[in-house]
């Protein structure tokens, strides 16, 4: 038997492209086995966000060959789309895929040797329709990512992803539905939606009037799924409309990751962002008024081309304002191909770090203080894992990583925790 290993970079899509991937590499009689052991293929699943990723991307390809100098190295994902004949011209590398050709990845490593170069890789604007794979099960025995979607019309001035993933389409509801039961039967409690721009979801299917909110209804219809969980949306997502039917859902888990990316209306117009600060603060404000103990969470940017001082006191003001319980700070990357990369006054990279470290601290303070309100009380804690003998570490639906001591074994299973004290990112509980 043959065996295949896997390295995944990026974003939660990624993550059930592998998944999907090492289901198909099974189906045809390969044994999948851990990123550093010994196999006879590897595939490397590429991100291409930053420059960091494509940099990350080349470390692994060298180092997997160096493991099984005659294994077949194929590269797949985002900065394969982008950038093939790089990658095809790395002396390890075998096989370049795209993001749309992954279903026949099989196929085309059994056509070829590790001497061998080859790519299928092709214009992924032309694609129309979603690729159907599917996972059944994942290495996460409690929730499982569900990609519903594919592609992105945004076209933010700074982001590469509308390039790598093409334009939206959507994965028909039935199968949506059909692969969250077969989940369910493998005994997963919680599923996460996830896509490139999940918010699109149905854009391309506009005959059928289908949009988030049918998958959201249709999949808290499936026994036994208790949490239903979003991946990143566009806080534009949010009308009343949205907010007045979600409040009512009892498996959607009470955390939204809005992704802002600058509290600075003049930022925000040369990002091509289609929402102004006021807009995103009355979202989340709508939010807390209508859902208790509602975390938000977004991803702020520093350093995008032409931000001046001021720009970013503003957005530190206004982050420092309405304290969002978590933020992901990311610097600014340079993208080739994309409009930002050709603006003037390209911010330096010190600069960049001060202000990443200014909003760190800023985003330390509010997640404790977040957390913090939650000491004393009582919280549905859903175990991942066990961390230490007998204490095992599980998420509230809400998001935050309790810690709790259990004689049992409690994996996968959602208990309900007394929550005592804090530590560092976790909080500490008992079982109730």
């Amino acid at each position: 038997m043959k065996k295949v290993a896997f390295y995944t970079l990026g974003c939660k899509v990624n993550q059930y492209e592998t998944e999907a991937m090492i289901e198909i590499f099974e189906k045809n009689g390969y044994e999948h086995v851990k990123t550093n052991d010994f196999a006879d293929i590897y595939v490397i699943n590429t991100c291409t966000v930053t420059h960091m990723s494509d940099r990350k991307s080349r470390q692994y390809i060298r180092r997997m060959k160096k493991i099984n100098p005659k294994a077949i190295i194929a590269v797949v994902g985002c900065y394969s789309q982008v950038s093939p004949e790089e990658i095809l011209d790395i002396e390890e590398v075998n096989l370049v895929m795209g993001t749309n050709d992954r279903k026949n990845i099989v196929a085309e490593i059994e056509k070829i040797t590790c001497e061998d170069k080859a790519s299928t890789v092709d214009d992924i604007m032309k694609v129309k329709e979603f690729e159907d794979i599917n996972i059944s099960h994942t290495d996460d025995k409690t929730r499982a990512f569900l990609k519903i979607q594919d592609g992105c019309d945004r076209f933010c001035t700074y982001c590469i992803i509308p390039y790598a993933r093409g334009r939206v389409r959507s994965k028909p509801i039935e199968k949506i539905v059909s692969e969250v039961e077969t989940l369910a039967k493998s005994g997963y409690k919680e599923v996460v939606l996830t896509g490139i721009h999940v918010a699109s979801y149905g854009k391309d299917i506009n005959s059928e009037k289908v949009g988030l909110l049918d998958v959201i209804r249709k999949v808290s219809e499936v026994e036994c799924i208790e949490r239903i969980r979003m991946s990143s949306v566009e806080p534009i997502l949010f009308t009343d409309e949205f907010i007045e039917e979600i409040k009512n859902n009892k498996k959607l888990c009470p955390h939204y990751h809005l992704s802002l990316q600058s509290g600075c209306d003049d930022t925000l117009k040369r990002m091509n962002r289609r929402y102004t600060a006021s807009e995103y603060k009355k979202i989340v404000e709508k939010l807390r008024e209508s859902i208790d103990d509602v975390s938000i969470t977004t991803d702020v940017i520093v350093g995008f081309p032409d931000e001046s001082d001021e720009e970013f006191e503003q957005t530190y003001k206004f982050l420092s304002d309405i304290k969002l319980s978590q933020m992901h700070i990311f610097k600014y990357s340079k993208r080739k191909g994309t409009k930002a990369s050709q603006m003037e006054n390209q911010i330096s990279p010190e600069i960049k770090q001060l202000r990443s470290e200014k909003l760190l601290e800023l985003n330390k303070r509010n997640f404790s203080d977040f957390i913090s309100k939650f000491i004393g009380r009582e919280m549905d804690v859903l175990f991942e894992q066990e961390v230490a003998e007998n204490v095992y570490e599980g998420l509230t639906s809400n998001y935050i990583r309790v810690l709790a001591k259990s004689e049992s074994k409690i994996n996968g299973e959602i208990k309900k925790v007394k929550i005592i004290s804090k530590k560092d990112d976790f909080l500490q509980g008992n079982l109730v």
